[in-house]
């Protein structure tokens, strides 16, 4: 049944991304908020998007800054790379799970209200 289980992952393990990053997952916030924040950062050092969600007043901006300190130490710590050469390479914001509540209305009747949730995802790369 478990044909060619090393080879396979051997495979893997050479195909997958070297570059360091860090992910959250179901954080409370809507994806289409966490957006918004997430663009301001796209491409830029880690030193200047570190200052721009420092001081952006947004609900994610805290949650993405601390994500972004994460991969920066795994940058840092599990692949000795060095900080002053850091970009954000990709960071993306995708809806996570749905919870769903319900508020009561008039006669008998019920809305529903859907809470949203995010995965978050930065990658780090070297700038050349």
């Amino acid at each position: 049944m478990a044909t060619r289980m090393k080879e396979k992952a051997a495979a893997h393990k050479a195909s997958a991304d070297k570059r360091p990053h860090a992910s959250v997952k179901s954080v409370r916030i809507s994806p289409r908020k966490v957006q918004i924040v997430v663009d301001l950062i796209r491409g830029k050092k880690v030193d200047q998007a570190q200052a721009i969600l420092q001081y952006t007043p947004k609900t994610a901006a805290p949650v993405v800054l601390k994500l972004l300190n994460s991969a920066i130490a795994n940058a840092e710590n599990n692949l000795a790379m060095n900080r002053d050469n850091l970009y954000v390479a990709e960071v993306y914001a995708n809806q996570g799970m749905t919870l769903k509540r319900y508020w009561p209305r008039s006669h008998g009747r019920a809305d529903q209200i859907l809470k949203r949730t995010s995965h978050i995802t930065i990658v780090l790369d070297e700038a050349e």
